[in-house]
């Protein structure tokens, strides 16, 4: 069901050493194409950093990577959004987020830790990356096994009683 999946589903901050299989890798990918987007722009674009030297760039960019054995890359092609008409506005962030969360429930439902890291340096990433100009470094998720020892950090949540409002 999907709330225990939601419900199980936490912010991993420490992870074993081993590689994660490609296949899995491959299914959370999959899940980010097909999360929903303004227009079905699909601005969305993924880097998966797995070798030695990827990593060690963008460990160099975030104190959030938790030395895990894979990190995402999550950007949006800011050439490619959906603009509000009244205002301007554009879709860009928002597709990224809805990829995020398919990614990491995608990960939950694998056996697979993850945590949405936005604290990062996006023009540390843009240099060691060489990311064109179009490119905008969103979030990163670093995916992998979670240790043996740490616990899920979001605890309590509030009761729906003071976070939805029905009008």
């Amino acid at each position: 069901m999907f709330l225990e999946l939601a419900a199980k589903r936490y912010s991993c901050r420490a992870y074993e050493s081993r590689a994660v299989e490609k296949e899995k890798i491959d299914r959370l990918c999959k899940a980010a194409q097909l999360a929903p987007t303004g227009c079905n722009k699909q601005a969305p674009r993924l880097f998966v950093i797995q070798s030695p030297e990827a990593l060690a760039k963008i460990r160099s960019c975030t104190p959030c990577h938790f030395n895990a054995p894979v990190m995402l890359l999550v950007c949006y092609d800011s050439g490619d959004l959906w603009h509000r008409s009244y205002d301007g506005w554009d879709t860009g962030y928002t597709d990224a987020a809805s990829a995020v969360v398919h990614i990491l429930l995608a990960a939950a439902d694998e056996g697979l830790g993850t945590c949405w890291v936005g604290c990062f340096d996006p023009q540390k990433v843009k240099a060691q990356f060489n990311l064109p100009s179009n490119l905008v470094p969103a979030a990163l998720i670093p995916v992998g096994y979670p240790a043996q020892g740490p616990s899920p950090m979001h605890g309590d949540r509030l009761p729906l009683t003071e976070t939805v409002t029905y009008l």
